[in-house]
């Protein structure tokens, strides 16, 4: 395939980037909207992480329906989930928290579906050489999503609790939520829409044609590699990382003395930081070797973590929140660093590695419960420390495993 020909295909491929982006920030950003409107407690508040991460579970799976089905009509299933899981969504909320929850699931496994199908193929649309930066420039376009849906939250969901006082109703809930949530359905099924006339180019038969011309062996299953299972591990403490900034960020902030500010609005400067380093990463990753710069990056955001912890006031606030400039392009190195040498295994590779991402479903209620029990939001927080060293471990060694 010429490079004239993935354009097309790797700018269809970005757009479903910026909607699973969108959909994975708005759906962290609803927890302190959740935490006042349904009068939620440390633990509580996070079950929307482990409800949409949690569906991750069936990453798996779906690397198989990938790989029977083709990557066309997974893109077409997992747009109908989501489409189908806001609309339930705006109804299930009706009957309470539980409810939201269970629709949540809905729209989470379409998210699952266009995620394990996006990445490989990205992965593919070119040289082995410059998949980082590929998925680093499909991912720029996922950060700008996430920049504007702590916004979206912000005012079509948080804003509309000011002068409300104590829990609400059920009804005044759903009366908030229904709109935004009805609109982002219409929107997704528009898009599903559209790419039901679009022409996608088959990579699977093109990685299987390659492979034979170079006559490269490939182990018998993706399952034999010793790099998808350390990479899969590494994105499960990354999802820790990059969702326990923001899930404990109102915490943090009202740990430092700061109570009047917007806290959900304030994360659009983390989810900026994302957008910015990645960004920036697509020339970056042409210039350095990824594992260098995964190794800079962990160890940059624990630095900052750690400047933010002992300072105070504003600055504090915007150190915490500025470690999303290091967060930025670890997920695309991460991903990119697992997935390499598989040629056919990369489907249902990236389904394994996938299915990691369920660390912030586990990560961020253990910390909500290690915050509950100590007291302290910092000795939460202190648990990326963890996170980080085991990604230096696999920059310098575990990603040269095979």
């Amino acid at each position: 395939m010429s490079k004239n020909k993935y354009l097309f295909p790797l700018v269809v491929m970005a757009s479903l980037f910026f909607l699973f982006g969108f959909i994975t920030t708005m759906n962290n950003s609803t927890i302190d909207f959740l935490k006042n409107a349904f009068g939620l407690n440390d633990v509580q508040k996070q079950l929307p992480n482990t409800f949409f991460y949690g569906a991750y579970i069936l990453s798996v799976p779906v690397g198989f329906l990938i790989n029977k089905i083709g990557y066309r009509f997974s893109i077409f299933t997992g747009l109908g989930l989501i489409a189908l899981g806001f609309l339930a969504c705006s109804f299930g909320v009706g009957y309470g928290y539980i409810g939201f929850l269970c629709t949540v699931s809905i729209f989470a496994i379409g998210v699952v579906v266009l995620q394990v199908a996006a990445a490989p193929y990205v992965v593919a649309l070119g040289p082995a050489e410059t998949s980082a930066s590929r998925l680093t420039l499909t991912n720029a376009l996922n950060s700008v999503a996430t920049v504007i849906a702590p916004i979206f939250v912000s005012i079509l969901l948080s804003d509309k609790l000011s002068g409300k006082s104590g829990v609400l109703e059920n009804s005044e809930i759903k009366e908030i939520v229904s709109g935004p949530f009805i609109g982002i359905a219409i929107a997704t099924a528009v898009i599903l829409f559209i790419m039901f006339f679009l022409k996608l180019p088959n990579i699977s038969e093109e990685q299987e044609k390659e492979a034979a011309e170079g006559g490269k062996k490939f182990k018998s299953s993706a399952f034999k590699y010793t790099h998808v299972w350390l990479g899969s591990l590494a994105i499960f403490v990354y999802m820790g990382i990059e969702i326990g900034i923001p899930s404990f960020f109102a915490d943090f902030a009202a740990k430092k003395g700061i109570t009047d500010m917007n806290f959900t609005d304030m994360l659009k400067y983390y989810w900026g930081g994302l957008m910015v380093g990645r960004l920036l990463g697509i020339f970056i990753l042409k210039k350095f070797r990824a594992t260098q710069i995964l190794s800079l990056c962990a160890l940059g955001g624990a630095l900052m973590l750690v400047a933010a912890i002992f300072t105070t006031g504003s600055l504090s606030v915007y150190l915490f929140l500025g470690t999303g400039l290091f967060h930025s392009i670890m997920w695309p190195v991460i991903y990119s660093l697992a997935l390499e040498d598989l040629g056919p295994h990369a489907d249902v590779a990236s389904g394994v590695i996938a299915t990691s991402v369920i660390g912030a479903a586990i990560l961020t209620p253990i910390m909500g419960g290690i915050q509950t029990a100590t007291g302290t939001v910092i000795a939460a927080i202190s648990c990326l420390f963890v996170y980080y060293l085991y990604l230096v471990f696999f920059a310098v060694k575990g990603s040269k495993l095979r």
